[in-house]
Parts: structure tokens; sequence; C-alpha cells
């Protein structure tokens, strides 16, 4: 078969969209780092929870898909109190060794509201620090941290700022580490929702917000934290996160957790019984929603052409899973594209990009993961141009 048309039976094979119903969720895979969060203000699958919400805004989220399953007044920028303290550990994991020593400032000393009791110039790893910082919300070792981090209490907003711009976050502004009040200190329940997401990527937040209690071996002397989150103890598959509250703020709290296979999290700001709101919230999404996974990495995808190859037809698949959610009650209707780079050309290495794999429902870009080489294939050396010619002769 000539090379034009093994192209040709190519790229017929990878033309127009397969069409997926969402009827039973599949195992959960790690989320692709390519799936797109939703834009501010578009949440076409929000629901209504069926129940009064007593809150100033809210947001629950389903954390594989980041799709919004409930929302309430969740782009309006408030005060979140201690809930801050997620950036402020993300960005402490993302900039130090959980391991280094923190010889406590002056400044980190007494500060107001909720503390662990920091003493000036004792030492103390940046491990039980952030323990104290999430469990019995620390506003001293919040203090602590960033001046350890960011060289004082500005350059860390700083850095808690940039972080945000690169979560594509518009309306979320730092000025503390520890969420005191401070004018222009503010999220929304939607990008808390996302904050948190991120945040739970990691393995050692993960492990510090679901713990009841911890005890420290830095310091001057031991200390013992108990986790604030009473949803640790009250609900089944609770997984942390965040209490927090201020005259300003009211009670606030981001909430998480998981059940066959699946992880919501949500964020409650200025909502009196948010344990209680929570619970509800949680069991209303377990109750409602599904996980689906459309795309699975490693799925073959097809086969394309690749010019001046030792071989030319080319398996290639999905580098990532791409994981949506849907209601029990109501399928969704996917379509599947798959957009291959022009004019592949050898070599090759397996693993690497050759296009995208993008899911939609109708016009609405769903999730995207990249499409990559099944296998290398190597150019047409010398070897290759051999064996060519000692066939045509043997033939």
């Amino acid at each position: 078969m000539s090379g034009r048309i093994i192209k040709a039976c190519a790229l017929i094979l990878l033309t127009g969209s397969i069409m997926l119903m969402a009827l039973a969720p599949k195992a959960e895979e790690e989320a692709s780092p390519l799936l797109p969060g939703l834009s501010s203000g578009a949440y076409p699958q929000a629901a209504t929870p069926g129940f009064e919400v007593p809150a100033a805004a809210m947001a629950v989220m389903e954390t594989e898909s980041g799709e919004v399953l409930y929302a309430q007044n969740c782009d309006s920028p408030l005060p979140m109190a201690s809930t801050t303290k997620i950036m402020t550990a993300l960005v402490v994991l993302e900039n130090c060794d959980t391991e280094e020593l923190v010889r406590i400032p002056e400044k980190a000393v007494g500060t107001e509201g909720s503390s662990v009791y920091l003493r000036s110039g004792e030492s103390m790893k940046v491990i039980d620090l952030l323990y104290g910082l999430m469990l019995a919300s620390g506003n001293d070792a919040a203090v602590a941290l960033a001046i350890h981090v960011g060289g004082d209490i500005e350059g860390f907003a700083e850095m808690m700022n940039r972080r945000a711009v690169e979560m594509g976050l518009e309306k979320t502004h730092f000025v503390t580490p520890n969420g005191l009040h401070a004018e222009g200190h503010v999220t929304t329940a939607y990008e808390l929702c996302v904050i948190a997401r991120e945040a739970l990527r990691s393995e050692t937040f993960r492990q510090i917000v679901s713990a009841k209690y911890y005890q420290t071996t830095s310091g001057f002397a031991p200390r013992t934290f108990k986790n604030k989150n009473s949803l640790l103890w009250d609900y089944e598959g609770a997984i942390g996160v965040k209490t927090g509250y201020t005259m300003a703020a009211g009670r606030c709290l981001v909430f998480g957790a998981e059940r066959e296979g699946m992880r919501v999290i949500g964020v409650l700001l200025n909502c009196r019984p948010m344990f209680e709101t929570a619970e509800k919230l949680l069991d209303k999404a377990f109750e409602s929603f599904i996980t689906q996974e459309i795309v699975s990495a490693g799925e073959r995808m097809g086969e394309v052409y690749i010019e001046n190859g030792a071989e030319n037809v080319l398996e290639v698949c999905a580098k990532w899973s791409i994981i949506t959610v849907t209601q029990r009650s109501h399928p969704r209707s996917f379509r599947t594209s798959v957009e291959v780079w022009p004019e592949l050309s050898a070599p090759i290495e397996a693993g690497s990009t050759v296009g995208v794999v993008k899911v939609y429902e109708g016009d609405r870009l769903i999730g995207s993961t990249e499409l990559i080489a099944a296998r290398t294939v190597r150019g047409r050396d010398a070897a290759f141009w051999w064996r060519l010619l000692t066939s045509v002769f043997a033939a």
C-alpha cells in the first residue's frame, strides 16, 4: 500500500466525532493537568440542592472534573477568614521542605485570634507549623511560615496573589497569611473551591487537613493539636478542609468528602450553621451525582501517518483521563474530537505529544488531554534503506 493511501486512511480514521452516553461511572484516574476549569460566572451544570442554604455564598464542586454541582452567589467577593490558610499551606508546601526548621520571629508571637502559642526564638519544623496552621488555625503559625518563606508578610502575600493568578482566579486577593480582617482581603465561594481543589492535589496537604489530632516533635515542648473541623468525626468519608471565623466574615467553612471514588468539596461563606449545612450539601451531592470517565488514560484513539518513518503508521492514545460528572437521573451526551498536529515526521519518541483529544457537550468544551505516541518511530536511516533494498532483491 502506498504512503499516500495509508495517509488518507489514517485521516479518515481520525475525522469526525464519537458520540458517548454517560450511563455509568468508571474507575477514577489521576486528573489531567489539561482539564479546563469553568470560567467565572459559567456554571451550566449547577443545580439547586432543593433546600435553603443559609449562607452569604456557597459552591459545591466535584474535584476530578472541576464542575460546579451547586452554587449560590458564588462569584461575589467576600472575606473568608481563616480559610485563607489553605492558600498559605499550598504556597508553603510548594516553596520549602517540610523538615526545614523555622526560627520563630518576634513578630509572630502574640498574634491576635486563634494561636498555637509560639515563643520567640524557638525552632519548629515546617510540618509542625503546618499542622498548627490547619488544625488549630494558628494565626501565629501563619505569620511565622509567611516570614520564613516570603521574607515578610507583604512578600508572602505577593506569592499568594501570584499563585492565585496562575490558577486563573480573577476576584481573589490576599493581604494576610491568616485571614485576619484586612481591607481588600477577599475571595469568592467558587474561587475558594478552586484553591482547595488545587491544594488537595498534594498528598501532604491531604494528610494534614484530614488528621483529627497531631503532636509536634519540635519546638520548646511537644504540642497537641485538635482539628476544629467536626465533620471529621461526624461525617462518613470527610477529608477536612478548613474552618474560619471573624466578625467581618462570619462563620466560613471549606469542606470535603469522598465516597465511591467521587470526591466533593464545597465552600460556605458567612454561614452560621456551617457544619449542618455542609452535611446536607454533601449528602445531596452523593445522592444525586456520579462521575463518568469519558476518555481513559492510555486509551487508543486511532492511528496517524508519519512522514519519513521506518514505519508509516503510528498508534496514538490519550495521555490522561477525561472525567466529568452527571446527575444520576439525567444522562448526558458527549462527543470526542481528536486533533492531530499536521505533517508529523520521524523520529517520534514514545509518549511525545502529537495532538490533542477534546470532549464537548454540544458546543461547550468539557475537558481535554494530550494525544501521545504509543511507541517510538525511528527515522529512515541507512539500515532502513538497506533492509528495503535487500527485500526488493529477495522478492
